[in-house]
């Protein structure tokens, strides 16, 4: 098969379509033929070398696809060849198979295109498992996610608007703040020209908010615990924003505050099913209702990959990226 692979002697790493060994398909997974797959912000450190798959995950990058199941293991059940199907993966997406872990699988939902469906596994995850499961987000409480415009962040403020949690966000662009009113937050900052904290505090009345989604890091580390309520949870998911910050004990202790760092990839397959499994269950028909979609803001040829990383890693994107690997009738 061909699949995307870095290039690590050339200068700025190039990814490379080129052919590679096919994936082996275990007892309990399926081998599927990937249709389309999309970026993550992992794909670009994994390029740069700072950020090894976990063990026994593929090296190809690729945290999430779509396409069609061609082979069965052994032990699988209550799947056919031909099923769409999309899915989270530890590694691999930039290729044209995967072998997956059948219970990491879902059904594509009726009427969205093989793009839609790979743009929506890691970002709608990751937005669930820390905004619900890690914070444990209560009706009525107040959220605010950092990348508002970001796949995660486009997810994000979908969940909240289903249930009823108000949102506020940070955009970067007078474009991503727009975009985040579009999908239902209730105020977006553009905080290279208003203070973020300032906005918060009077939307909210002084009070602050409950839950922080934060991709940034040290950079927002004192503004975050500030803007925390009584009880409130920070929790990180990325360090764009720089790694060391130092913390005033106190402020944790007053306020009985609670600081979450969280990743996904790494996480055991038992941890992800789980995520799966409960994201299904309590968002799952929203899906299918169509009141919930992933944002995409460009699909790329796979042979493209390089460019589609140029816009990732200029910020420049609204939502997902997507690149395809296949077009639906392609043989």
């Amino acid at each position: 098969m061909r699949a995307i692979l870095v290039d690590t002697q050339q200068e700025g790493r190039p990814l490379v379509w080129q052919e590679t060994e096919d994936p082996v398909c275990g007892p309990d997974e399926v081998l599927v033929e990937v249709y389309a797959t999309a970026l993550n912000r992992a794909d670009l450190a994994q390029r740069a070398g700072n950020y090894p798959p976990p063990p026994g995950a593929s090296e190809i990058l690729g945290l999430e696809m779509a396409g069609r199941i061609v082979q069965l293991g052994a032990n699988v059940r209550g799947w056919r060849v031909g099923d769409r199907v999309c899915a989270l993966l530890a590694g691999g997406g930039y290729a044209e198979r995967v072998a997956v872990p059948a219970a990491m699988l879902m059904p594509i939902p009726r009427g969205w295109s093989f793009e839609e469906a790979s743009a929506f596994p890691e970002v709608f995850f990751t937005a669930f498992v820390n905004l619900y499961m890690e914070a444990g987000l209560q009706p009525g409480e107040v959220v605010l996610v950092h990348g508002g415009a970001s796949g995660v962040g486009t997810a994000a403020i979908q969940l909240a608007r289903a249930t009823a949690n108000p949102i506020l966000v940070t955009a970067g662009t007078p474009e991503k703040v727009a975009r985040c009113r579009e999908l239902g937050a209730n105020l977006a900052i553009h905080y290279r020209e208003e203070d973020f904290v300032a906005r918060v505090r009077e939307y909210t009345g002084g009070e602050g908010v409950d839950v922080i989604l934060d991709m940034v890091g040290a950079a927002y580390w004192t503004r975050n615990l500030d803007l925390l309520r009584l009880k409130g949870r920070l929790v990180i998911i990325a360090t764009l924003g720089g790694t060391e910050a130092t913390v005033h004990l106190g402020t944790l202790m007053r306020k009985r505050l609670r600081v979450i760092g969280s990743v996904l990839r790494s996480r055991s397959l038992a941890e992800k099913v789980e995520i799966k499994q409960r994201f299904m269950e309590r968002f799952w028909p929203l899906l299918e209702a169509g009141l919930i979609k992933p944002v995409i803001d460009s699909v790329y040829p796979i042979q493209e990959a390089n460019a589609a990383h140029q816009r990732m890693a200029a910020n420049q994107n609204i939502g997902k990226i997507v690149l395809q690997v296949r077009k639906e009738g392609d043989g």
